[in-house]
């Protein structure tokens, strides 16, 4: 019987401090009714009056017009996009063609120098070197 004493005490010391702590008056729900109905603060702009709300809905079905406001708005999307798109690939092609005219550089400077090497290995003395593909001034 004892045991049974100490809890209903030990709930009733519970209770007493739970309902002295600031923290439960600030967890309440207030008593009055008007501020249900026309909020104050920062609820002021989350909250829309139900009517509001029950025409966002009505107004934006699943298939539902848009407005030519929400319309210009993804078309500018999209253009934004579709430009970042091309500026990307254009950036990428000079890139490519930077280093394909480089590789073709390198190629035709190789070709060059084998070339001249031949000339300078066949060459007799008898006769004037040729001049291929030399243009003389």
């Amino acid at each position: 019987m004892s045991w049974t004493y100490t809890t209903v005490l030990a709930l009733l010391i519970v209770l007493l401090a739970l309902s002295l702590s600031p923290e439960a008056d600030s967890a309440a729900v207030p008593s009055s009714t008007g501020s249900a109905k026309d909020p104050q603060g920062p609820l002021k702009r989350i909250f829309m009056k139900e009517a509001d709300a029950s025409n966002f809905f009505r107004r934006r079905s699943r298939r539902g017009v848009k407005s030519q406001d929400e319309i210009n708005a993804e078309q500018r999307q999209v253009l934004a996009a579709d430009e970042r798109k091309r500026e990307f690939h254009e950036e990428k092609r000079n890139q490519f063609e930077n280093y394909a005219e480089e590789e073709h550089d390198e190629q035709d400077e190789r070709t060059r120098e084998s070339t001249e090497q031949w000339r300078e290995f066949h060459y007799d003395g008898m006769h004037p070197p040729q001049e291929y593909n030399r243009h003389s001034i």
